[in-house]
C-alpha cells in the first residue's frame, strides 16, 4: 500500500522518429539506428516500442540517398527541451552536424509528440504546419514545436507510427495515426517497404545484429 507522501512519478509516452541514410562505418544503416535507440534507452529515457523499420525513398526526392526508418515509443520523466536535447546528443555520437535543412545524415533522431502536449501553443504549431514547401527549405523554428508540425504528411513517419500507436490522436487536428495515415495517397504509402520487424523489445532488435 503506498505511503503518505511517497509518490510514484509518471512517465509519459512520447514518440521518436529515426532515419538515416548515410552509413556509419561499415554498419548497416539498419544497425545504425539499432545502435541508436540503445545509446538513447536510459533511466530517463526508456525505449519501450519499437515498430519495423522501413526502407523509405529520401525526401525531398532526389536529395540524396534512399532512408531506413522506424518509430519508437518512450517513456520518460524529462521535460521536452531535455529530451530534445539528449536526441540531439545522440545524433552527434553518430557523426549527425546539423547543417543542411534536408541535407544526408548519418542519423535523425525527432521527437514526434508527448501525450497531448502543444508546443509552444496553437497559433506558433498552426503556422509552422501551415508553411509552404520551399519555404520549408529554408526555414526552422528556433524551439521545439510539439506535436512535429509534418507528421501529418509523411508516409515515412505515419506507416512505422501506425504500427505502434495507431490510435494516437493529434490535439489539434483532433485525427488519429490510422486515420491521418489513410487520408495519404496510396502511391506514398506503397514506396514504405518493410525490411524488419516489428520489435517485441529493443533487446530483440539489438541481438538480430550481434553477429553482423
Amino acid at each position: 500500500m503506498p505511503q503518505p507522501g511517497n509518490h510514484v512519478k509518471t512517465r509519459p509516452k512520447g514518440q521518436v522518429a529515426l532515419g538515416t541514410n548515410v552509413a556509419v562505418g561499415a554498419d548497416p544503416l539498419q544497425k545504425t539506428l539499432a545502435r541508436a535507440l540503445a545509446a538513447l534507452d536510459s533511466q530517463a529515457i526508456r525505449v519501450t516500442r519499437i515498430s519495423s523499420l522501413y526502407h523509405t525513398p529520401c525526401w525531398p526526392p532526389g536529395s540524396g540517398p534512399d532512408f531506413v526508418n522506424a518509430v519508437a515509443e518512450i517513456e520518460t520523466t524529462l521535460p521536452p527541451d531535455a529530451i530534445l536535447a539528449r536526441l540531439h546528443a545522440v545524433e552527434a555520437t553518430f557523426g549527425r552536424v546539423r547543417r543542411d535543412r534536408w541535407g544526408p545524415r548519418p542519423l535523425d533522431l525527432d521527437l514526434l509528440a508527448l501525450g497531448d502536449l502543444v508546443l509552444p501553443d496553437v497559433e506558433t504549431h498552426t503556422r509552422w504546419r501551415d508553411l509552404p514547401a520551399e519555404e520549408q527549405a529554408t526555414q526552422a523554428p528556433d524551439g521545439l514545436i510539439l506535436p512535429h508540425p509534418r507528421l501529418q504528411d509523411r508516409a515515412f513517419v505515419l506507416v512505422p507510427l501506425a504500427e505502434i500507436s495507431p490510435d494516437w490522436r493529434h490535439p489539434i487536428l483532433g485525427r488519429t495515426v490510422r486515420q491521418m495515415l489513410a487520408a495519404l495517397p496510396a502511391t506514398e504509402k506503397a514506396a514504405i517497404v518493410p525490411i524488419s520487424g516489428p520489435w517485441e523489445s529493443l533487446s530483440a532488435l539489438v541481438k538480430s545484429f550481434e553477429t553482423q
